[in-house]
């Protein structure tokens, strides 16, 4: 790279290839944890980033310097307005993957749901189950989290899946079965002082040179043509440049996921009087919260009102839930 005289490891992780834009403003989640609950219930949730803030509360991780103390942290908030189950689909495994032996969907739908999703819903017929509960190795629910009822102007849904998580495959069938078309709450799902993963897809920042992007040293203010460019894209033989090279391109709007996010509230502005989170006016870019709502420590990707997608925390934490002692929220 330009004058080097030795050699120096790469700029920039190739773990994140290709950077490009997300095809979608909804993340796509590959991997759930299961964490053998004996209750069934769902193994994710839905919810629509707000905004940043600071939770002052008491640190209650042992062996650390500041065990006792308040400490401030700068936390998230995200409001989760109740999931409904719209549908349910079951999957068998095969050699070349999972494939969908059944599915139902509810008769009540939201008329959003039914005109504007991309998403076709038919009758199944669940008397079917148990002829195929020996072929069955996943349930999951067909979730729709409507933004209108956050108080956005979206009106078109998102619908995407969720596994069922529990004891047997017989009682995930039967926790979707009964709560066929009603609504999930946040509170039914994760608990407070519980850790989470978060996806969802970061700020967009447009095209970036290879100095931001992959953090490529600047080159010397004597150097000819240009100072914030690559010394070399690579030897003579070939005439190629390989994907491996620094170059400019797309930064920003990739799907990214934050593991083990502690949960540190989880409320309802209307319900609880404990902590009173909305300002006058309501937030920036986002408006005020009526619905159920968490407050997770750390930061979470993307901007106001994008979709976040919860799940149960796929590197295991060997620590009990406790619940945390929160002071007072503050905003920034």
């Amino acid at each position: 790279m330009g004058h080097r005289k030795y050699s120096a490891p790469r700029r920039g992780s190739m773990a994140f290839y290709p950077r490009v834009r997300a095809r979608s403003l909804e993340t796509r989640v590959r991997t759930w944890s299961d964490p053998k609950l004996e209750k069934s219930s769902l193994l994710g949730f839905g919810g629509y980033k707000v905004t940043n803030l600071n939770v002052l509360s008491v640190d209650d991780r042992e062996k650390t310097p500041n065990f006792g103390k308040n400490i401030m942290n700068s936390s998230t908030l995200i409001a989760t307005p109740p999931l409904k189950i719209v549908g349910i689909r079951a999957y068998s495994e095969t050699t070349y993957g999972k494939k969908a032996i059944f599915d139902a969907f509810a008769k009540d739908n939201d008329k959003y749901l039914t005109k504007k999703a991309s998403f076709k819903f038919k009758e199944g017929k669940l008397d079917e189950i148990n002829a195929h509960i020996d072929r069955i190795k996943e349930v999951v629910a067909v979730v729709s989290s409507n933004p209108y009822t956050a108080s956005l102007a979206q009106k078109k849904p998102f619908v995407w899946e969720i596994p069922i998580g529990g004891k047997d495959t017989k009682s995930k069938i039967e926790y979707v079965v009964s709560n066929f078309g009603k609504q999930v709450n946040i509170k039914d799902v994760f608990e407070t002082g519980q850790f989470i993963d978060i996806s969802a897809i970061t700020r967009g920042k447009g095209v970036e040179g290879p100095i931001t992007r992959f953090g490529v040293k600047r080159k010397q203010h004597k150097s000819r043509k240009s100072v914030r460019a690559l010394g070399t894209l690579g030897p003579i033989s070939p005439a190629v440049v390989t994907y491996t090279v620094p170059r400019q391109g797309q930064r920003g709007f990739h799907q990214r996921t934050e593991y083990n996010k502690r949960i540190l509230i989880i409320s309802n502005p209307e319900k609880d009087s404990d902590f009173k989170i909305n300002p006058k006016g309501g937030f920036e870019h986002f408006g005020l919260v009526r619905n159920d709502y968490i407050i997770v420590k750390g930061s979470v990707p993307g901007v106001p009102k994008r979709l976040v997608k919860m799940r149960f925390p796929v590197r295991t934490i060997s620590k009990k839930v406790i619940e945390p002692k929160v002071l007072e929220v503050l905003m920034k």
